[in-house]
């Protein structure tokens, strides 16, 4: 099946409401998602299957809040590689590594740029060390994130 963008799938007003309330709240009931966007919940649920089945809504997850289980420091790390041929065992190694929770092939300084979260400085360091001894890795750039001042969707 073709995915959204390769179909020029058209989300209507009542898709994008449904869309939003999931993205507020992965487990909003059908029949409450029914009674804000006036349709049965048979509808609701077809809809949302044609929006999965479409690729517009990829995966229904909950997601940790990293400060509550004692993750408190987010950084963002540059990753400059010695060759760009080095690129795929590098994300092979970087996968092998839980506190690495995005990874980017980017333009610009660095070869690949994450997103790292860490219990604590020192943990941050641990990370790092095993990072600058992946083969191809040259050096590395960190960026520590004291605030996170937006976190959302993209909203259509």
């Amino acid at each position: 099946m073709k995915s959204a963008s390769e179909s020029g799938y058209h989300l209507d007003g009542v898709d994008k409401e449904i869309v939003y309330m999931l993205m507020d709240n992965a487990k909003t009931s059908l029949a409450h998602i029914s009674k804000h966007v006036g349709i049965s919940t048979t509808a609701v649920h077809q809809r949302i299957k044609k929006l999965e089945q479409a690729g517009v809504i990829e995966n229904s997850i909950s997601f940790l809040n990293p400060r509550k289980i004692g993750y408190k420091v987010v950084s963002y790390i540059g990753v400059f590689l010695e060759q760009p041929s080095h690129y795929q065992d590098a994300i092979k190694n970087l996968n092998l590594v839980n506190e690495v929770v995005e990874a980017h092939y980017t333009t610009g300084n660095y070869t690949i740029f994450l997103k790292v979260l860490c219990k604590d400085n020192d943990h941050l360091m641990e990370i790092l060390n095993k990072i600058q001894k992946l083969k191809g890795v040259t050096r590395t750039e960190t960026f520590i994130s004291l605030e996170q001042s937006i976190s959302r969707q993209l909203k259509v």
